[in-house]
């Protein structure tokens, strides 16, 4: 297998490589850690969904990345999420006209304020510690972020891209993004992300920074 097609299955390569530490195993299925995202993923389907089973008694919902899981009458498939994987191959450039910031744990508190107007559903008390995150702010108010999250050896996922409402429009989301991307690549790294198909307006915006579509794949919500 060389390095890319772990993208492939992007969950289970990050918690058998950089994210090692975080994971939980219950048998063939491979979760994190509840404190940072509850998303979890298989290579070899297990049998009548026990894993998922044990894992549902840790969190309110949870997401498998990859094929339809098949999971015991106890648990609901709330939800399949159809995404575009993308990536980027080559630095961004662009102009900046804000100020970008890393944010640090005295912005913890902001920065959780403003996923949970977003993004609550994805978004742990430990999200923010799987790699660094970035922001703009206008006056002291948070206006935007962007992320990293899962990691392999060779690749970095560009995640939590979020505008504040009362925000959009002003450019924040495409200077961030190439901010975070361009991080990446200073670590040796290949940046990769996921959108929602439906997201068209975030898809033309990541395929004007370079981006380009390598698969699809899906997020199953699952819930007790």
């Amino acid at each position: 297998m060389n390095e890319e097609q772990k993208l492939d299955n992007p969950v289970w390569y990050s918690l058998v490589e950089s994210h090692k530490k975080l994971v939980l195993t219950y048998n063939k299925t491979r979760f994190y850690h509840q404190d940072y995202c509850a998303f979890g993923a298989f290579n070899e389907m297990p049998n009548k969904g026990e894993d998922f089973l044990a894992y549902s008694k840790l969190v309110p919902s949870f997401f498998i990345f990859g094929k339809k899981p098949s999971i015991p009458a106890s648990l609901k498939l709330k939800d399949e999420l159809v995404c575009l994987q993308m990536i980027v191959r080559n630095k961004i450039v662009i102009p900046f006209a804000d100020e970008i910031i890393k944010l640090e744990e005295s912005h913890r508190e902001a920065l959780l304020g403003l996923v949970k107007i977003v993004y609550p559903e994805y978004f742990k008390s430990k999200t923010a510690d799987l790699g660094n995150y970035y922001g703009i702010f206008k006056g002291n108010q948070l206006v935007a972020i962007t992320g990293e999250r899962m990691q392999m050896n060779a690749f970095t996922e560009v995640s939590a891209v979020i505008t504040h409402p009362e925000h959009i429009g002003k450019g924040y989301a495409k200077q961030l993004v190439a901010h975070v991307a361009n991080a990446i690549f200073e670590q040796n790294k290949t940046p990769f992300l996921h959108v929602a198909t439906a997201n068209i307006r975030a898809v033309k915006l990541y395929e004007k920074l370079g981006f380009e579509t390598r698969r699809k794949i899906s997020i199953w919500n699952i819930s007790p």
